[in-house]
């Protein structure tokens, strides 16, 4: 299912894409996405998120990375396969603007291919600093799903 109402982001081209083999499966990195963002990225206690398309949520990501307030809604949902979301932080993260996330999945041998892409930057600052940090949350994502592997 698709959204009725896509973000226009088409005057903050900026964007950035990470992939990383996951040694999780893609059944078990669709719901850390979609149900349990608070097992990785979202504080404990702090998540509020249906994965429904146009249903928004909203979450205070770990407190060991600072507290920062993040908005959005679910954009496009294929279980198993991609996740898409917009994306609204505040000062430091995306200043405001609404920016999407997309996360595609592939089954490979030995784990899931991650591809993630997030786009509509305002700034090459906020760029930047995502591209620095969302390898970092990925190790830990994969570390949550596969402790010690």
């Amino acid at each position: 299912m698709r959204s009725n109402c896509e973000p226009d982001n088409s005057a903050r081209p900026l964007s950035l894409t990470v992939e990383r083999l996951m040694k999780a499966g893609v059944r078990d990195l669709y719901q850390a996405w979609t149900q349990k963002l608070d097992t990785w990225f979202a504080q404990p206690g702090e998540l509020f998120m249906t994965p429904e398309v146009d249903t928004p949520f909203f979450f205070y990501n770990r407190h060991d990375w600072g507290r920062h307030p993040h908005y959005g809604r679910f954009l496009e949902l294929k279980p198993d396969e991609l996740v898409e979301m917009a994306w609204v932080t505040g000062q430091g993260g995306t200043e405001g603007a609404e920016s999407v996330i997309r996360v595609e999945l592939t089954a490979m041998e030995g784990g899931t291919l991650l591809r993630l892409t997030h786009s509509g930057f305002c700034n090459e600052v906020s760029r930047v600093g995502h591209a620095d940090n969302w390898p970092e949350a990925l190790e830990v994502l994969d570390a949550a799903l596969c402790p010690g592997g």
